[in-house]
Order: C-alpha cells, then sequence, then structure tokens
C-alpha cells in the first residue's frame, strides 16, 4: 500500500464526514426541515409515491409521514392523485409550486457553496475539481449498488 492511500474503514469514515459536513453546512434550515425537502426531491425524482413507501424511503414513521404530507398540501407544495393502476389507491405527487421550492433552494444552496469555494486558492479548487471529478462517479456508484429492492438504501445511520 502507498503512503497516502487509506483503508477501506478511513475511507468510509472519510466519505461520512465529508457528507455530513457539506450537508450541515449547506441546508437552509429557515423555511423547510431536511426530511421535507428531501421527499419533495424524491417525488420530483422518483414520481407519485404511496404515503407508506415515503415513510419507509424517508425512515419516518407512517403517522410523522402523514402529517409531513397534510402540511406540502396546505403549502400546495404536494397533492394527492389516483394511482392510474389502481383508482382505489391515492399517491402523492409533486406540485408545480413543490419544484419551483426545491429549484429556488438548489439555486440559494449552490450560490452559498460558490461563495465558500471562493475563499480557496486557485491550487485549492484545483485539487478539489480534480478529486471531484474522481470521487463522484465512484461514490454515485457505490450508492447505486448499495440500493436494495425499490432503490432503498441497505444501511442507516
Amino acid at each position: 500500500m502507498e503512503p497516502d492511500e487509506m483503508e477501506p474503514e478511513e475511507i468510509a469514515e472519510a466519505l461520512a464526514d465529508v457528507a455530513g459536513t457539506v450537508v450541515r453546512s449547506l441546508v437552509d434550515r429557515r423555511g423547510m426541515s431536511f426530511t421535507t425537502a428531501s421527499t419533495l426531491g424524491r417525488l420530483e425524482r422518483e414520481g407519485p409515491a404511496r404515503l407508506t413507501a415515503l415513510a419507509v424511503a424517508e425512515g419516518v414513521a407512517q403517522p410523522s409521514m402523514t402529517q409531513l404530507v397534510q402540511r406540502l398540501e396546505n403549502q400546495g407544495l404536494a397533492t394527492r392523485v389516483s394511482d392510474p393502476g389502481d383508482g382505489r389507491v391515492t399517491l402523492v405527487a409533486i406540485t408545480e409550486a413543490g419544484r419551483e421550492v426545491l429549484a429556488e433552494r438548489r439555486r440559494e444552496r449552490n450560490a452559498r457553496l460558490v461563495r465558500r469555494l471562493a475563499a480557496l486558492s486557485e491550487d485549492e479548487r484545483r485539487d478539489l475539481s480534480s478529486a471531484m471529478r474522481i470521487a463522484l462517479p465512484l461514490v454515485r456508484r457505490i450508492v447505486d449498488e448499495s440500493a436494495g429492492p425499490g432503490g432503498h438504501q441497505d444501511d442507516s445511520a
């Protein structure tokens, strides 16, 4: 092993540390909880879903997801729709207003990150850029391969 290589446990710890640090520093807590934003993002990416499936995917109890969806409906960010495959089933879907809120949050998050990156030297930005080009596809592959049936992660913590 090369002197600068890390053991798998060290890589795992570093990835978790980077992810946690970035999420904590970039999350805008002013108007929406992480679970709320994550649920809206899931609906945007994956389309309408059953409330029970959303609760499982987001790792919350069904009564909590029911309350969250009711708040999203009251805010006009989500709506309930009939399942085209089974009219007896109700699905939760993101609204156009929900999509707009997510897009604005992403723009603001990216602007905050760009401002923070500006504090780095040119060499540091180049190093980070190189690291991201290498790490991002690998991390995506690891995450995709670790997803179990239905796209849910096998692990939680």
